[in-house]
């Protein structure tokens, strides 16, 4: 289902959806009350919505979603935006990365790059935008110690590595290390960003875009959001 109050860009992905193979258009909504009523109707399985809708206008999305993770764990939720707000990605991902995504508006215009992002968070994946990525990349001033301050350099070494996209078994052999040491430095890592209750592939997103928010590796944007889709 879509979630959109501008009537125009609404009507464009209600018709988008029904026009694509495999997918079915179960509702449209224009604010969030409308949104969460209809998900309690029809039960989606992914839902896209803006962020900005009424009644005030400011986060009705992210609010969405966070709701719908406490309430429907299984619905997917795409924000889309027109504005490039780290604050929304990571407020979107706290409570998990699984079936979430986080898209700028003028990626609505490449057809296949919403029908992708789509089809990856049905799947249970996440997809987040490049330019978003950028803003994160960049963020890197913080006051108070984060969970990632507290990594030993080998774990920062390992985390590097996955930021990379790169298999446990990559790891390895970039770091001359056992696969089993590997193994353990990983889920240390988990265990102190506070990450032990996802699944394998959604942890090691989500330590990446910490890793990401500390303004320490040295990838491209586009890079980095590949990696978000969660084909590996």
């Amino acid at each position: 289902m879509v979630a959109e109050d501008n009537v125009l860009l609404r009507d464009g992905l209600q018709r988008l959806i029904t026009a694509t193979e495999g997918f079915e258009l179960v509702g449209a909504a224009a604010s969030y009350e409308e949104l969460m009523d209809l998900v309690e109707r029809t039960g989606p399985d992914v839902v896209v919505t803006d962020i900005r809708m009424p009644p005030t206008g400011t986060d009705e999305g992210i609010r969405a979603a966070v709701a719908l993770r406490a309430s429907y764990p299984d619905i997917g939720v795409i924000v889309l935006s027109q504005y490039v707000s780290s604050s929304y990605a990571l407020a979107l991902l706290a409570q998990g990365s699984d079936r979430r995504g986080y898209l700028l508006k003028d990626r609505v215009a490449d057809v296949d790059d919403l029908v992708d992002a789509i089809r990856v968070v049905a799947g249970g994946g996440a997809v987040i935008d490049p330019k978003v990525v950028d803003q994160l990349v960049g963020s890197s001033n913080r006051g108070a110690k984060a969970p990632i301050d507290f990594l030993t350099p080998r774990e920062r070494q390992v985390l590097s590595e996955i930021a990379q996209g790169k298999s446990n078994t990559a790891v390895a052999a970039s770091l001359a290390l056992s696969e089993r040491a590997v193994e353990k430095h990983t889920n240390s890592i988990f265990s102190k960003l506070h990450l032990t209750e996802e699944r394998e592939v959604n942890r090691r997103v989500t330590a990446v875009l910490m890793y990401l928010t500390e303004g320490d590796a040295d990838h491209t944007p586009e890079e980095v959001a590949a990696r978000f889709t969660d084909r590996a």
